[in-house]
């Protein structure tokens, strides 16, 4: 199956990071110091692939297997520490994922209608998508006792800070593929 440009992205733009591992994050690199800084609205083809279901659940499992590697590569755990992490990761990811359902729907609809939005289609999502934001936010807050229950309190930040820089990466991506709402 042939994947979208959007799904080729983010992909490639996980491997470059699992494949660098930590010195990418420590150099304080930016991602997109490349790119210019001009806005379009419509990739430079003009085209959008249409986005299937199955498009975005293969992309959502590269990007989790590719996010694991990344914390993997970058967190050192010990095999004791490692033993107690991964569980707890992996509840926290699966949460995640269930958050970030609505994020791929929103996405995927607004792809199918080629940008087309009424006004009341527009508010609404903007409250569903700055709601996702708040979920996923509520979710960190939620799990900091229970990484802190098997990470020191310095893991646990590494550990938050490279989750929060993956999003940010994801996110980027992600934006950097959808066209901009016409006013």
């Amino acid at each position: 199956m042939m994947r979208t440009r959007m799904a080729l992205a983010i992909a490639l733009g996980m491997a470059a990071l699992v494949m660098t591992g930590r010195s990418q994050f420590s150099q304080g690199t930016a991602f997109a110091q490349n790119a210019s800084p001009h806005i379009t609205k419509e990739p430079v083809d003009g085209n959008y692939p249409p986005i299937t279901d199955e498009d975005i659940q293969m992309l959502r499992k590269d990007i989790r297997s590719q996010r694991k590697q990344l914390i993997a590569a970058n967190m050192k755990l010990t095999d004791a520490e490692a033993e107690k992490f991964w569980p707890v990761y992996e509840q926290y990811i699966s949460e995640l994922v269930k958050s970030n359902n609505k994020k791929y729907a929103l996405i995927k609809q607004y792809m199918q209608s080629g940008g087309a939005l009424t006004d009341a289609d527009a508010e609404s999502a903007v409250k569903e998508w700055v709601d996702v934001d708040q979920s996923v936010a509520q979710l960190r807050m939620q799990y900091i006792p229970n990484f802190r229950k098997v990470l020191t309190p310095k893991s646990m930040a590494l550990f938050y800070q490279l989750d929060r820089r993956v999003q940010l990466m994801i996110d980027l991506q992600l934006a950097s593929t959808i066209p901009l709402v016409e006013p």
